[in-house]
């Protein structure tokens, strides 16, 4: 069913949403609290109703919904002021309130009341693999058809992460017509917490464990941000089963290792000691500095969604460790022997890795491509245009390479 208002089109067969005639990437509860406050717009939906119609007997908070509301908002040019689309019933619900038409007919109130919204649910399947030191690492697999592998990178917590605002969209986006894996950093997560060894030799045997166990022989990989690094040395060393490489918001160099001013290598040893002194207090606020670089144009609460997040994921103990990997990871000379095809792409101003580091990729691996993109924010949001370029470039870049490779085969335990 295709229902338009204003210059937005919203199409419940096909998940689709247009704006102006260009597509809208959303996350999926914000997709299905839009149908449902659509096809329900002849009365007042109450909180509870919107809680139980999109997520089901999953817990979330009323803040999601809340969150959800407003991306919804911002995805059809409408406010918490002006409210010309979804309006507020305080203390009572939301109510659709934009005329509507349906294939270019007007919308009868029965008709659309009748119409059950559209129910989507992602199922995650985690399992463990042991890496040659005798480590237990935690991965995960969700969507179908060919795979695409993100490089483990600070911090993830298979689990906790699933439901949260920060990273939902990733795994809906990263999954669309695809196998999206993923696994848990050794010391985070659902991974063993106290290896003996965190280190960035350690973090490549554990990316060439979990793609051994899934039996991937050949697959495109992804590095973001600290996994950059990791999927660069693993495309090195191993060409033949890498057969596309794809780096956000990636660096080459750690704070550290690409400090060059005494303020550099100040605002590095400042980061160790916050994590020292405040990762494993109650009171959030020195995990909030680490938010606000990572999202600094993202609402605040999901700053505060992100720090707790954090803490759930590890120790302070293990965040210092691997924080003190992270920021001495040094792959100038790897980058040079790069022979895959491989995108870049990179926030124009980006505030936890600079633009310089995009473009420091670019210039060492020969044949790479760089796309800037337009944001601030390391972990890019669902309701920003930055997101839907990412997903158009990603998809496009990855197209010839998926209709070639198979999807894997994976025995392992589900978890929703």
């Amino acid at each position: 069913m295709r229902f338009s208002f204003g210059d937005v089109l919203l199409d419940t067969d096909r998940f689709l949403l247009e704006r102006g005639g260009e597509p809208v990437h959303v996350q999926p509860q914000v997709f299905d609290v839009l149908s449902h406050l659509l096809l329900h717009r002849e009365r007042v939906v109450p909180k509870t109703e919107l809680l139980d119609a999109v997520w089901g007997d999953r817990f979330v908070s009323e803040s999601t919904l809340t969150s959800r509301i407003k991306a919804a908002r911002r995805a059809v040019g409408d406010d918490g002021e002006l409210q010309r689309v979804i309006q507020t019933v305080h203390g009572r619900g939301y109510r659709w309130v934009a005329e509507v038409t349906i294939d270019g007919a007007p919308a009868p109130a029965a008709l659309l009341a009748s119409i059950s919204p559209p129910v989507r649910r992602l199922e995650q399947r985690i399992g463990f693999c042991q890496a040659t030191d005798g480590v237990r690492i935690a991965y995960a697999t969700v969507g179908q058809g060919p795979p695409l592998v993100r490089a483990a990178h600070w911090m993830t917590h298979l689990d906790y992460e699933w439901d949260s605002p920060v990273w939902r969209h990733w795994m809906e986006g990263l999954s669309r017509g695809r196998t999206f894996v993923r696994y848990d950093e050794r010391g985070c997560g659902l991974s063993d917490q106290d290896p003996e060894d965190i280190s960035f030799e350690a973090f490549v045997r554990d990316l060439e464990t979990v793609v051994d166990e899934l039996g991937l022989e050949r697959f495109p990989l992804l590095g973001l941000s600290q996994g950059g690094p990791v999927a660069v040395e693993y495309a090195v060393r191993h060409p033949e089963r890498v057969s596309r490489l794809i780096l956000v918001g990636a660096f080459v160099t750690g704070r550290v290792a690409r400090a060059s001013t005494p303020e550099e290598r100040h605002e590095a040893e400042m980061q160790a000691e916050l994590i020292r002194i405040g990762w494993g207090r109650d009171d959030p606020s020195f995990r909030l500095y680490f938010s606000s670089t990572f999202m600094p144009d993202a609402d605040p609460q999901l700053w505060s969604d992100f720090a707790a997040l954090m803490r759930r994921t590890t120790s302070a103990s293990n965040a210092l460790r691997l924080n003190n990997v992270s920021v001495t990871m040094d792959v100038r000379e790897a980058a040079t022997k790069v022979t895959v095809p491989t995108l870049i792409l990179h926030g124009r101003n980006e505030v936890r890795i600079p633009f310089s580091q995009g473009r420091e990729y670019a210039a060492r691996i020969r044949g790479s491509r760089l796309v800037p993109l337009d944001t601030r924010n390391h972990l890019m949001q669902p309701d920003e245009p930055a997101w839907a370029h990412f997903l158009r470039e990603l998809d496009a870049f990855l197209a010839e390479d998926e209709s070639t490779t198979d999807p894997p085969h994976v025995h392992s335990q589900a978890m929703t």
